[in-house]
C-alpha cells in the first residue's frame, strides 16, 4: 500500500510539475481567436490557472511576474477537435481480430495513452472517443485528474448495435467461444435497447454511440444497409436524452441515416450515401455530420504493406468506399448541413489526424469552414462550446500554433508546431 502510494504521489507531481508558473503571456503575429472570423494581427494572450484571461492588441508582458512565450510570426488557433476517434485501436482487418481478443485491458489503456498523445502532439486537444471495450474511461478520468497527459477526451464506452449487427464482438469467431465475449452492449427489440443504454450510462460513458446500419469493417455479408428499426433507434434516443446523453450514430447507407435522424440523433458518423430525403432530416433536426473521410488513408496504407491484410467480404466494402468517399460531403456543403471535424482514427493512424483538413477542402469546404468544422462546430457537438474551441478570456488555454496561414493553406495544420492544453506545454517529442 505504501508502495502504490508513492507511485500515485509521483504520477500527481510528475504532472503539476508541467503546469506553466501562472500568469503565462502567449504573443504571435497572427491570431484565430473566432474561428470563422477574420483573425487578429500581433496579439498577446494572457493565461492564468489554465484559462485564458485576456486577449491583448499588440506584443504586451502581461501582469508582473508574467512569463512570456514569443511565437514570432507563427499563427495560432484554438486546440483542434477530432469528434471521431478509437483511441485503442491501432490496427486492422485479420490483425485487428487478434488484437481484439488477446490484448488485456491494461494493454488496451496503455495503447490509448499512446494514441493520445500522438493526437494530442498534432494539436488535437480534444477528442470524441467513439466506441471503445477497455480502458478509455479509466484514461479520460486520468487526464482529467492530472495523472498522465493527453487530449481531453469525451468517451462513449462501448457503441451499442443490434445483433449481428456492426458491433457485435462476436462476428467470424467461431460458436464455442461466441458465449465468452461481453455482449452488454447488443440489444434487439425497444426494450432492450433501453436496456442497453442504461448499462453504458452506468458505466459512467459521457455520450452513446450506436450502428443503424452495417459497417466496412463487418465481418458479415449483409454489407453496408441497414440493420436497425425505427423503434429500437428511437428508444436509443429517447432514454440516452432522458438521461442527459448525446447520441452519435455509425451509419452508412440512406435507410439507416435517416431512421437516425427521425429518432433525434445528434450527430450522424460517415453518412456515406444519403438521399434527398437524408438532406432534408438534416436541415430539419439540426444534426452534425462527420464525414471522417480519412479512412481511405488507413486502408491505401495498410493494402499497401499487405494486400491480404483484409478477408474478402471486407476488401469488397473497403473497395467501394475508396470509390465513394467524400461524395456525400459534396452534396452535405452546399445544402447547409452543419459539419463537425471526425477522422476514424485508429482505421486511419493517430497523430495524422490533419489529413483530414485536405479532403474536406478537396470535397467542398474551404479552409475557414473545415477549421470551424474543427473547433467552435465540434466543440457545440460534444457540448463544450463554452471551454473549447475558440480563445476567449474563460474558456481553457487550449491553442496551437503553425507556420504559414491555415486560412490560404489548411495543409499547414498537418505540422504544429507548438501545442498549449489547459495552460501546459505539450512536449512534440519525448
Amino acid at each position: 500500500m505504501i508502495r502504490h502510494k508513492n507511485l500515485l504521489a509521483s504520477m500527481i507531481a510528475c504532472a503539476a510539475a508541467q503546469t506553466i508558473a501562472a500568469p503565462t503571456v502567449v504573443q504571435a503575429d497572427r491570431v484565430l481567436a473566432e474561428p470563422g472570423k477574420a483573425p487578429r494581427g500581433v496579439t498577446s494572450i494572457v493565461i492564468d490557472e489554465g484559462k485564458i484571461v485576456a486577449l491583448l492588441d499588440g506584443r504586451q508582458s502581461g501582469p508582473a511576474g508574467s512569463r512570456v512565450i514569443d511565437l514570432g510570426n507563427r499563427f495560432v488557433l484554438p486546440g483542434l477537435i477530432d469528434s471521431h476517434v478509437h483511441l485503442a485501436s491501432d490496427t486492422g482487418g485479420e490483425a485487428g481480430l487478434v488484437e481484439g481478443i488477446t490484448s488485456s485491458p491494461g494493454t488496451m489503456t496503455l495503447r490509448a495513452q499512446m494514441n493520445g498523445m500522438k493526437t494530442l502532439r498534432a494539436g488535437f486537444t480534444t477528442v470524441r472517443n467513439l466506441g471503445d471495450s477497455g480502458g478509455t474511461l479509466a484514461l479520460r478520468d486520468a487526464v482529467e485528474a492530472g495523472w498522465v497527459m493527453g487530449p481531453r477526451i469525451i468517451d462513449a464506452g462501448r457503441a451499442i448495435s443490434v445483433t449481428s449487427g456492426h458491433m457485435d464482438g462476436t462476428l467470424s469467431l467461431r460458436e464455442d467461444l461466441q458465449d465468452s465475449i461481453n455482449q452488454e452492449n447488443l440489444c434487439n427489440g425497444a426494450d432492450s435497447c433501453r436496456e442497453a443504454v442504461r448499462k453504458q450510462v452506468r458505466r459512467g460513458v459521457d455520450l452513446i454511440k450506436i450502428a443503424t446500419t452495417g459497417g466496412v469493417n463487418s465481418r458479415i455479408g449483409t454489407g453496408i444497409g441497414q440493420q436497425m428499426f425505427l423503434d429500437e433507434a428511437k428508444a436509443i434516443v429517447d432514454t440516452a436524452h432522458m438521461l442527459g446523453k448525446k447520441v452519435a450514430v455509425h451509419a452508412h447507407d440512406a435507410g439507416g441515416i435517416n431512421v437516425a435522424l427521425q429518432a433525434g440523433a445528434d450527430s450522424i458518423e460517415h453518412g456515406t450515401v444519403p438521399n434527398d430525403e437524408t438532406l432534408r432530416l438534416f436541415k430539419q433536426t439540426n444534426a452534425y455530420y462527420i464525414p471522417t473521410l480519412s479512412t481511405v488513408n488507413g486502408y491505401r496504407e495498410r493494402l499497401a504493406k499487405d494486400p491480404k491484410a483484409y478477408p474478402p467480404e471486407v476488401l469488397a466494402k473497403i473497395n467501394w468506399r475508396l470509390e465513394i468517399t467524400g461524395k456525400a460531403l459534396e452534396r452535405a456543403v452546399p445544402s447547409g448541413v452543419r459539419i463537425a471535424f471526425g477522422t476514424d482514427a485508429g482505421v486511419s493512424k493517430h497523430g495524422r489526424n490533419a489529413d483530414e483538413f485536405e479532403l474536406l477542402v478537396e470535397h467542398g469546404m474551404t479552409p475557414a469552414t473545415a477549421i470551424v468544422a474543427a473547433t467552435t462546430n465540434a466543440a457545440d457537438l460534444l457540448g463544450l462550446k463554452d471551454k473549447v474551441g475558440a480563445l476567449r478570456p474563460g474558456m481553457a488555454a487550449d491553442l496551437i500554433a503553425v507556420d504559414g496561414d491555415p486560412l490560404v493553406d489548411v495543409k499547414v495544420l498537418k505540422s504544429v508546431k507548438f501545442v498549449l492544453k489547459g495552460g501546459k506545454v505539450v512536449p512534440l517529442s519525448d
